[in-house]
């Protein structure tokens, strides 16, 4: 992947449908990559795959549903720890590794923004998760916030760590290890937890 490559992300958060294209027409986008694992909203329905996809076709924006591969609630239960999903786990999946690949290949010939519904990329697995596999390979990702200003990657992880109180500047830790434990911090805030059925056995971390 060349240096120049770039992949936006967006929250459509409860923006109407026409605003939401906007913003996409504003940054040029030709191609939305959806990474909800539910592709459907019930407090904002205009957001539902079917309908969303047809809007974005008339847009001239392609579509592509990829929920199963790049989705923050994964159905392998393997990627689960106290019935909390693990990045780290779900970022060594095979399914993981494919949706990615997509990406990678895809932003070849498209301009694409990775869509969730959280507003903001620290509150969403797409800026913990998604974002960070994405810059390792080689892509600039830049995030298209609600107001339509775009935030680079690194400056989305600058406010992380100011949230959590952590000096930049730290003399004995890297920022590369700051922001993993940052990560990690937000990660047990906003990360999806099911429900155990009753009996069942809780899979404790390593």
């Amino acid at each position: 992947m060349c240096a120049e490559a770039k992949v936006f992300t967006i929250g459509h958060s409860n923006h109407t449908l026409e605003d939401f294209l906007r913003l996409l027409a504003q940054h040029s986008v030709t191609a939305v990559a959806d990474v909800r694992s539910v592709p459907m909203s019930r407090l904002h329905p205009q957001f539902n795959r079917k309908g969303m996809s047809e809007a974005l076709k008339r847009a001239g924006i392609a579509y592509s549903f990829l929920g199963k591969e790049l989705g923050g609630r994964p159905r392998d239960p393997s990627c689960y720890v106290n019935g909390q999903v693990q990045y780290r786990l779900v970022a060594s999946t095979t399914h993981f590794k494919r949706g990615i690949e997509r990406i990678l290949a895809g932003a070849r010939k498209y301009r694409i923004a990775l869509m969730c519904a959280e507003r903001d990329p620290l509150d969403c697995h797409r800026g913990l998760l998604v974002a960070p596999t994405l810059e390792k390979a080689g892509v600039s990702v830049l995030h298209i916030l609600a107001d339509g200003r775009i935030e680079a990657h690194r400056e989305t992880m600058s406010r992380l760590l100011e949230r959590f109180g952590f000096t930049q500047d730290d003399l004995f830790r890297s920022r590369e290890a700051l922001v993993e434990e940052a990560c990690a911090r937000q990660q047990e805030r906003i990360a999806y937890t099911e429900s155990p059925e009753p009996g069942e056995k809780v899979r404790v971390a390593p």
